[in-house]
């Protein structure tokens, strides 16, 4: 599955139809509100998925696990392909106006889109820590990571392959998650464990971001200001727990 994406993106790639498929894409996707595509470049952002899924702390701690590890390698993934491959994005290639931005233009280090990576990643890694006979309760999750990968585009910041290339990528980063989250023994997971105490004192960390920062847009802070309310909310259940 993940040579699928990677696969397409190579193909557009050197069909020379990247342009004409991102601006096909972004021009289709003004129809909606920005504040939908802030919301869902929010979902791909390290933060902002992490505070989305903290109360899994509780609920299901070896999927909150799982996606912590997938996002831990998902990032090493990003930091290491980015800065190999250091491709224009949109803003860097094309004519000012010529197709629609919501934030900073952006120029460099196009491929790949790493919120798409960063989804994908997470959204395998919580389907492959489940059950078999309990995974497709859990395929909506990766409508939702198409969508971040959507977003990317139609906020202007990435071309389609490297959306479909972080996909790719993030299949493999989810997969290695799942994998090693496996392994964590049951009763590591209690919320009385060093692992789950350490977790919150991220989640400590994650509100002073998302109160103190500004996380890719400036239509963002909504989103920001819940997630730090989720979080907040979930520490005081894990306290007590």
């Amino acid at each position: 599955m993940p040579l699928l994406p990677i696969a397409l993106a190579c193909w557009l790639y050197f069909g020379n139809l990247q342009t004409s498929s991102f601006l096909a894409i972004n021009h289709a996707t003004q129809q909606f509100p920005d504040l939908l595509w802030a919301g869902l470049t929010f979902l791909g952002n390290g933060w902002g998925i992490f505070a989305v899924a903290f109360p899994l702390l509780l609920l299901a701690p070896r999927l909150l696990s799982a996606g912590i590890l997938a996002g831990m390698i998902s990032a090493i993934a990003s930091s290491t392909l980015k800065p190999l491959f250091d491709l224009p994005r949109p803003a860097g290639a094309l004519t000012d106006g010529s197709f629609y931005r919501i934030g900073d233009a952006l120029l460099y280090k196009a491929f790949p889109s790493g919120h798409t990576l960063t989804a994908f990643a997470i959204a395998t890694a919580l389907y492959f820590s489940l059950d078999k006979n309990k995974r497709s309760s859990l395929l909506p999750v990766f409508i939702i990571a198409s969508l971040v990968g959507l977003s990317r585009i139609a906020v202007g910041a990435h071309w389609l392959t490297d959306v479909l290339a972080g996909a790719g990528v993030g299949l493999w980063c989810g997969l290695l998650g799942a994998s090693i989250a496996q392994v964590i023994p049951g009763n590591q997971l209690l919320p009385n464990k060093i692992g789950p105490r350490i977790v919150a004192l991220g989640g400590i960390a994650a509100i002073y971001v998302l109160l103190t920062q500004n996380l890719d847009l400036d239509l963002n802070q909504i989103f920001q200001y819940l997630g730090a309310a989720v979080i907040a909310i979930t520490l005081a259940f894990f306290i007590k727990a």
